[in-house]
C-alpha cells in the first residue's frame, strides 16, 4: 500500500524566519509548507497528516507548548520539533518530557534544521510503515477485508455479521475445524459497541475437567486444595465485553447447567463464595458438532443449546466454496511475504492447479499453512507415497477451476454477461448455463 509522501509543516509567526526555514529545506528537496499560527496548523493537520511539525514556542494565540499537547492527543507518534528563543531552554527540556521530538535554539543554522528534520522524518516514516504493516497483517478495516470470499455463502455471512454484531444476542457459530470460527467471533466483537471491552476466548476442549469450573467461574482463596488466592474467572473477566466459548460441545454436562444459570440470571458465584456477582457479557459459542443431535442423545443440554443459538452462523467448509480459494491463498501469501520479509512469489501453473484441485480437509487453516510454505520457497504440497499430490479427481478439478475463472470474469465486468462472454471467448448462452450451474448469480 502506497503511503502519502512525508512533508514538514513549519509554524512560525516571523515571516523572515519562516522563509529561511522553507528555503533551507527546499534546497535539500524536503517538502515543506508554512503557517503563521498554531490555529492555522491545527486546521491544516487532519487525522491522515503525513509528516512532522516544526513550531516556534512563542506564537500569537495558542503557543507552541499547547500546540504540542493538542497534536500529541491526536497522534502520539507525530514528531514535533520546537524552536526556542534565548531563555526558553528549561521550557523546551520540559516539553521533551511531554513528548516533543527535539528542540532548536535561535539562531540555528540551516544544517542544524535539516539534520533534525531528516531524523524526525525518518522516525515518522518508520512508524507509519509499522502501523501500515500491522493493519495489513491484522486485516483490520471493513468486513470484506477480514471475512474474505466472493462466494454467495460468504457474502451472506458478512451480511448476517453486519446485522447482528451490534446487538446483545447470543450467537452460535457452526463449522468444521479450521474454517475460521474464532475470526467470525472477533468480527462480531470488533464491530459492536463492546469493541473497547475484553474479548475473552476459551477452548472448552483444551481444559482438564477438574480445572474447568475454576477457569470459567473463578474461585475464592482456599476454596479447594491448592487455591492459595482468589482467581477471577473467564466470565467475570469478560464483563462488559464478549466471552467466546470454542468447542462448546466439550463442556461437561454439570458445568453446562451452571452456564445456563448465568445466561438466565446474568449473575455468577465464584467457587467457595455465596455472593452473587452481576455480569454483562455477550456469549458467542462455536462448535464443529451438531448440538441439536447431541441434545437428543442426552450428550448436550437442549435448554442450553436453545439459549445459545438465538442467532446461528454457519461457516461452510472450503471445499464447498471453491471460488474463494484463490483469493484466500493470495491474501495469505501476501501476509506471509510481509511477515517473513520475502518477495511475494508468482503462482506457477502447477501450483495453481494443485490449489484448485486439493480437498482442503483442514479448511482455511490448512490453506494458510500451504501459502506460508510457498512464500518460503518450499513445495506447497507434500507428495503422497505414489509421488502425486493428493486432491480431487480430474472432473472435479476442472469444475473448480472453471467456476473460479467464471467468477473472476463476472466480478471484473460487474456481472455483465455480454462483456464477460467476450472476455472469455464463450457464447453468451453457454456462459448463462454455467452461471446457473455454479450458482454464480
Amino acid at each position: 500500500m502506497t503511503q502519502a509522501p512525508l512533508t514538514v509543516l513549519i509554524v512560525e509567526d516571523d515571516p523572515h524566519v519562516l522563509l529561511g526555514c522553507q528555503q533551507a529545506l527546499a534546497l535539500e528537496d524536503i517538502a515543506c509548507e508554512g503557517v503563521g499560527s498554531a490555529e492555522a496548523a491545527l486546521e491544516r493537520i487532519g487525522d491522515d497528516f503525513a509528516g512532522i511539525v516544526v513550531s516556534d514556542i512563542r506564537l500569537p494565540g495558542i503557543d507552541g507548548l499547547e500546540l504540542l499537547a493538542r497534536l500529541k492527543a491526536r497522534d502520539r507518534s507525530l514528531p514535533v520539533v520546537l524552536i526556542t528563543g534565548h531563555g526558553d531552554i528549561d521550557m523546551a527540556v520540559g516539553a521533551m518530557r511531554n513528548g516533543a521530538y527535539d528542540f532548536m535554539e535561535k539562531p540555528f543554522s540551516p544544517e542544524r534544521l535539516v539534520d533534525v528534520v531528516r531524523r524526525a522524518l525518518e522516525q515518522r516514516g518508520l512508524a507509519r510503515e509499522v502501523v501500515a504493516l500491522r493493519r495489513q497483517l491484522a486485516g483490520q478495516g471493513s468486513l470484506e477485508a477480514r471475512i474474505i470470499g466472493r462466494s454467495p455463502a460468504m457474502q451472506h455471512l458478512r451480511e448476517l455479521i453486519g446485522n447482528v454484531a451490534d446487538t446483545s444476542a447470543n450467537v452460535l457459530i457452526e463449522g468444521e475445524t479450521g474454517s475460521g470460527k474464532e475470526l467470525v467471533a472477533r468480527c462480531l466483537h470488533d464491530f459492536s459497541r463492546r469493541q473497547g471491552q475484553p474479548f475473552v476466548a476459551i477452548n472448552c476442549g483444551g481444559l482438564p475437567e477438574n480445572l474447568f469450573e475454576s477457569e470459567i467461574f473463578g474461585h475464592e482463596a482456599n476454596a479447594f486444595t491448592g487455591a492459595g488466592k482468589r482467581r477471577i474467572g473467564k466470565i467475570e473477566h469478560a464483563n462488559g465485553g464478549t466471552l467466546f466459548l470454542d468447542e462448546i460441545e466439550s463442556m461437561p454436562i454439570n458445568l453446562q447447567i451452571k452456564l445456563l444459570r448465568v445466561l438466565q440470571e446474568r449473575t455468577l458465584e465464584r467457587l467457595g463464595s455465596n455472593m452473587s456477582i452481576p455480569v454483562d457479557c455477550r456469549i458467542i459459542a462455536a462448535t464443529k458438532a451438531d448440538l441439536q443431535s447431541l441434545g437428543q442423545r442426552g450428550e448436550f443440554r437442549s435448554d442450553l443449546y436453545y439459549r445459545l443459538n438465538v442467532v446461528t452462523l454457519e461457516l461452510p467448509p472450503l471445499r464447498e466454496r471453491r471460488e474463494d480459494i484463490l483469493q484466500l491463498f493470495e491474501h495469505f501469501l501476501e501476509q506471509a511475504a510481509l511477515r517473513f520479509d520475502r518477495e511475494a512469489l508468482a503462482l506457477d501453473s502447477q501450483t495453481l492447479s494443485q490449489i484448485m484441485a486439493h480437498e482442503w480437509l483442514g479448511n482455511v487453516r490448512e490453506l494458510r499453512n500451504v501459502a506460508e510454505r510457498f512464500a518460503l520457497g518450499l513445495p506447497a504440497f507434500k507428495k503422497s507415497p505414489s509421488g502425486a499430490s493428493q486432491g480431487l479427481g480430474f472432473a472435479e478439478a476442472v469444475e473448480a477451476f472453471e467456476r473460479n475463472l467464471l467468477s473472476e470474469a463476472l466480478l471484473r465486468t460487474g456481472g455483465n454477461l455480454s462483456q464477460a462472454s467476450q472476455d472469455l471467448g464463450m457464447a453468451k448462452t453457454t456462459l448463462f448455463d454455467k452461471v446457473k450451474k455454479y450458482g454464480l448469480a
